[in-house]
Order: structure tokens, then sequence, then C-alpha cells
């Protein structure tokens, strides 16, 4: 299952803000899987094994995702042995000794499962006969007591549910939308989880479509350069060095400062960096529409500060023509001076 990440994140379009490693040395681009296994397209870099290996065992990985054969209760995973069959850990146990996060990955039973994806819903069609999560893993490739003695991050993601690992042991936190705990879970572990807390997996994993994961990554950094000062009643944005590339991210700015400024409940004075800031020139219309909307609704006062000439010109004509406050200096000290002179002239009776 792993192997099919790549794709989905080109699908997605959230490739270029990840970085993607391969056990043979591949860093950057799209690699690919099955017999293609270690290749990649678009690489930014190619290691040497050893040298790949070294980035591992140093702690390099922000998060590592894995298959998983085997699983206990007390999150031991096996993918080394099983019965006379030696199939070895490969470099399985560097990598999930010295990543930050983990993911394993994989089907919740294995032998002859056939899943339907019907209505956003999971329907067992026909269950595995082996059980992945058993009593006792035959050989340890993961060690949970030892993962969390180090506080590391550990999920198990199956087509059905989700488990997460806790020093009382494998506690289940999700389930696919169409599935009951007790007849499709339950029944076919051989130890009972923790669960408290059970809630739905997100229904975009089982629809036909995108997911637009590229949209939510958008709005959580864009969410990042807006700062409230409840006291002043200021909200502080920070679109230095921005772009504004596609009809996406305009709709993007739209919904976070929606959400943020329904949140507060009042209308707010803006201070907006807008230092290095880039527009592409066909969305000019529909970003300064919107940021016109987003004036009138949410802002009590607006100033806004950039060192470009050009862009303090087109921000100041751009919102003129549409009876917005277009207040545009050099520097955010004179931005905040004025906002200040301002308060001062409204709050005078």
């Amino acid at each position: 299952m792993p192997e099919v990440l790549a794709a989905v994140a080109a699908e997605e379009r959230v490739l270029d803000h990840l970085t993607l490693t391969a056990e043979p040395g591949v860093i950057g681009g799209m690699p690919q899987g099955s017999l293609d296994f270690g290749a990649a397209i678009n690489t930014q870099a190619l290691l040497h094994q050893n040298q790949q290996f070294d980035f591992y065992d140093g702690g390099g990985l922000d998060l590592a995702c894995l298959g998983m054969a085997e699983v206990d209760g007390r999150g031991n995973v096996n993918v080394s042995r099983f019965g006379p069959r030696l199939a070895g850990a490969g470099g399985f146990i560097n990598i999930s000794q010295n990543a930050r996060r983990l993911v394993f990955a994989g089907t919740f039973t294995t032998g002859g499962l056939k899943v339907a994806i019907e209505g956003g819903h999971v329907r067992i069609v026909s269950e595995g006969s082996t059980r992945k999560f058993v009593e006792a893993v035959e050989q340890i490739t993961f060690n949970g007591a030892l993962a969390i003695g180090k506080q590391q991050s550990v999920h198990y993601v199956t087509e059905r549910c989700v488990f997460r690992l806790v020093p009382r042991g494998l506690q289940l936190i999700e389930v696919a939308p169409g599935i009951d705990i007790e007849r499709d879970i339950l029944a076919h572990m051989a130890f009972r989880p923790i669960l408290d807390h059970v809630k739905a997996m997100d229904a975009r994993i089982f629809r036909s479509k995108a997911m637009g994961l590229s949209a939510l990554l958008l709005d959580l950094q864009l969410a990042d350069r807006l700062s409230y000062d409840a006291e002043r009643n200021v909200l502080f944005v920070n679109f230095e060095h921005m772009a504004i590339a596609s009809i996406e991210d305009v709709d993007s700015v739209r919904r976070v400062f929606d959400a943020l400024c329904l949140k507060i409940g009042r209308k707010v004075a803006l201070v907006a960096n807008y230092d290095g800031f880039r527009l592409d020139e066909a969305l000019g219309d529909a970003y300064f529409e919107m940021v016109g909307e987003l004036q009138s609704k949410y802002y009590s006062s607006a100033t806004r500060y950039t060192t470009s000439a050009f862009m303090r010109a087109k921000l100041g004509s751009s919102l003129h023509s549409r009876h917005a406050a277009a207040h545009v200096f050099e520097t955010r000290a004179e931005a905040t001076d004025f906002l200040r002179t301002r308060s001062r002239v409204e709050l005078t009776p």
C-alpha cells in the first residue's frame, strides 16, 4: 500500500509540497511502485543506498509510511517472518526506528479479501481468510513499546478502520462509513482494542473524485499567515512572498478569512503585509473583487503596506475602483501609525 502514496499525492496536486524518498536512494519527485519500485520520475537527487540509510538513521524523516503483515495488541508489527518463510526486514527497521511519525498501511485481513465501495460506504464482499491483527506477532520487526518510550506517533491504517498506538495498547479511532465495529472489525481480531472516542473516517476517501487535499493544504498554510490581536481588535496578515496563481488560490483566501472573521464575530482593523506578493495578471479582477467583498463585510478599517511601488499603485487603484478604502503604505510602521491615528479619530465624540 505505501507504494501508491506518490500516485495519490500527484492526483491531489500536493506532490510539490512533499519530498518523498525510497530506500534505493531516490529523493524527491514521484517514486514508482510494483516492479519499478526504487525508481522515480523527476527526482531532485539520487544517492547511493548507504548514504540514503545514513539519512534515515540520522532521523531525517518527518514521516514514514510502511506496510504491515501482522500487528498485535501492543502495537508490534511483523513484516519479516511467516512460519518457515523468512522474508527479511530490509530497511524496515532503520526507517521505523528513526522516523518521527509512522503510518503502517495495509488491508485489515488477507487471503481472498474483496471490498466494494458503494455510495460512499464500504462493504466487505468477501472476508480475508487470514487475520492480520493477531494475539502475538510471529517476529517483532517493529517494537510498539519502544516506540511509546520514544514518544513516536504511530498509526495503523486499513480500508475499514484506523488504529493509534497509545501507552495502553492499540486504540480504534476511526471507522469507515458502512462498517460495523462488532461484525467487521472486532470479530476478525485476536485481541480487543481500546474503543474510546471512535469517529468516522473522512468520507472523501470513499468517493471517486479527488479529495481536495491541495485546497486543504493551502488553507492550512494560509491560516498560519493570519494573527488576530483580540485586545486591540487588529487582524495582522502576512502575505509576504505569497503567490496567487490560480482561482483556487483566490477561493482559499476567501475561505480562510471567512472562517476566522466569522469566528471573531465583529469587524476588525486589518493590517496586511504585501511585500513580495505575486498576483497572476489574469486573476487580478477575481482577487480584488474578493478583497473588496471581505473589506465590506469584516473590516472596520484596512491598511496595507509593501516596499514595491508598483504593488502600492496596483493595490491602490484596484481597491479604489471597487469603492474600497485604499490606504497603502511603504512600511509596517506607517501602516500601524495610520491605524492608531484613525482609531483615535473614530473613538473621539
